[in-house]
């Protein structure tokens, strides 16, 4: 999983946010030109943050004195295409924290990192550092299986297995060995209950889990995955493809399990993160752009870029 990062081959993020926070003006109102950020940053990457002692752009430290993942430096190729330059944050346990950015920033590949579905890639090599609790994720001696149970995952387009409602929630237990009847119930109960489904399913749990509609489709999904008892949930906008009633659904759904869960989520809606998230990342062009509380990020933004991108003026 190691790489030599080519210097070379990074990039100065262009700035289509105008004036402000390092950047140059826009040349012309209605210029289309997308003028350079600044290059007296002390740092290669100007949108880049120190590693050390470094807990997120415009983040209080002492919010971050109890994170469960930290991301350092991190860097991710697809064969010599760099698609994320040096990303330093960390998540803060038991929080929701929303990934923002326009399309092809790099928020689900950093996502799949936290998990190493990258792993799955051909020709992805990551460099930096990804710790939970202090053990470093890209580690070869480490239980990927193990990890996949630590940090669960939901996907933007929701899966059922072809099987019942029950064994759809009990495959990660049934995977991890245990065959108990009475834990299995117990676990799938809880989980259903969790994810508020279980008033929907509870009399047809034998049931095809085929025949759901979207909303409930991607509440199984998060049902399966809580089932493990991971510590982190990543979710990849999982809201993207659902009706607006289904959304609020899963929105409040994130709101119960805050507390409980660590959660990271993508998404391309503003309002959303707005709504469900305790801290904001906004990635733009594989780098972190700005990090912090939700409330601060959104109304009192530390770099201009980020409050271009969040009023719409970008994205």
């Amino acid at each position: 999983m190691n790489a030599t990062v080519d210097m070379s081959r990074r990039s100065i993020l262009p700035s289509p946010f105008g004036r402000g926070a390092g950047g140059e003006g826009v040349k012309g109102e209605n210029s289309s030109e997308l003028p350079s950020i600044s290059t007296n940053s002390p740092h290669p990457n100007p949108l880049r943050a120190p590693t050390e002692g470094w807990s997120g752009e415009g983040t209080n430290d002492s919010a971050h004195a109890d994170s469960i993942v930290q991301t350092r430096d991190l860097c991710l190729y697809y064969g010599s295409k760099q698609s994320l330059f040096d990303v330093s944050m960390g998540f803060p346990r038991h929080q929701v924290t929303a990934l923002i950015g326009p399309s092809g920033c790099g928020k689900s590949t950093f996502l799949r990192c936290l998990n190493r579905m990258n792993d799955l890639i051909d020709d992805v090599s990551i460099t930096g550092n990804i710790l939970l609790d202090g053990e470093e994720v890209n580690d070869p001696t480490l239980d990927v299986i193990e990890l996949r149970r630590r940090v669960g995952m939901v996907f933007q387009k929701a899966v059922p297995f072809p099987k019942s409602i029950y064994e759809n929630v009990a495959y990660g237990l049934r995977i991890a060995g245990i065959r108990d009847r009475k834990v299995l119930d117990e676990a799938v109960e809880k989980s259903l209950r969790r994810s508020a489904l279980w008033d929907e399913v509870k009399d047809r749990l034998h049931e095809s889990a085929l025949g759901f509609s979207g909303g409930q489709h991607q509440r199984l999904c998060i049902a399966r995955a809580i089932a493990v008892s991971p510590e982190i949930i990543l979710m990849d906008e999982p809201c993207s493809a659902l009706d607006p009633r289904s959304t609020t659904r899963i929105e409040d759904l994130i709101g119960e399990l805050r507390g409980e869960y660590t959660i990271i989520t993508v998404t391309h809606n503003m309002q959303q993160a707005a709504r469900v998230s305790d801290y904001t990342a906004f990635l733009y062009e594989g780098a972190l752009v700005e990090f912090g509380p939700t409330k601060q990020l959104f109304t009192k933004p530390e770099r201009r870029e980020t409050e271009d991108y969040i009023t719409g003026r970008f994205g």
